[in-house]
């Protein structure tokens, strides 16, 4: 099974029906997820229209992941944590300057992603909000935020059935508060349909 090194990332092509796995091999560790068409790359991912079509902000297994055109790109299927982000964007350099004053800041998830997809001609400002695999956002009622260490253990995955033709990007998250302030590999499979 391939592996992401920490604080890195990849990018690879599916077909409708193949199925990626994403596993956290030592648990606590984010994954961010974007998707393009492989047609058209501008019907990317969208967090909105995902969120409303399921109604609800967590979205796990049996629920679709829409793009900006109102089409599905993934289903999720098997899910072994059942708590996923699809709120925050990419952890990014003026990120980690902007939100722990870091001088010389990691390019982050949006960095790694912006490398990763430029050999399909996609650029940084084509990169929507990630499908941030195992990330624990919550959400309080006065309507505030935290980031939480994910609940995912060594092991678990979650799975994503293409629903068409995509190009994907993969990272191991980058930022500390995200993975309980350490920095560990996400392992990845892409599967023809069983």
């Amino acid at each position: 099974m391939p592996r992401i090194p920490p604080r890195s990332g990849v990018a690879f092509s599916m077909k409708a029906g193949q199925r990626l796995v994403v596993t956290d091999p030592f648990g606590e560790q984010v994954a961010d997820l974007v998707a393009f068409s492989l047609e058209d790359p501008r019907e990317v991912i969208s967090s909105g229209r995902s969120i409303d079509y399921a109604g609800k902000i967590y979205l796990s297994t049996g629920d679709e992941l829409y793009s900006n055109r109102s089409r599905a790109m993934f289903r999720i299927g098997e899910d072994y944590v059942g708590r996923h982000d699809f709120l925050l964007s990419p952890c990014s350099a003026e990120m980690f300057r902007k939100l722990y004053g870091d001088t010389e800041p990691h390019r982050g998830c949006f960095g790694n992603l912006a490398a990763a997809l430029a050999p399909y001609g996609i650029n940084g400002d084509q990169i929507p909000v990630a499908f941030n695999v195992f990330m624990n956002v919550p959400v309080h009622a006065d309507g505030t935020i935290t980031v939480e260490p994910p609940l995912s253990r060594a092991g678990d995955c979650t799975v994503f059935e293409a629903r068409m033709d995509l190009i994907v990007g993969l990272t191991a998250c980058s930022a500390g508060q995200s993975n309980n302030f350490a920095y560990k590999p996400i392992d990845y499979q892409v599967r023809d349909h069983d």
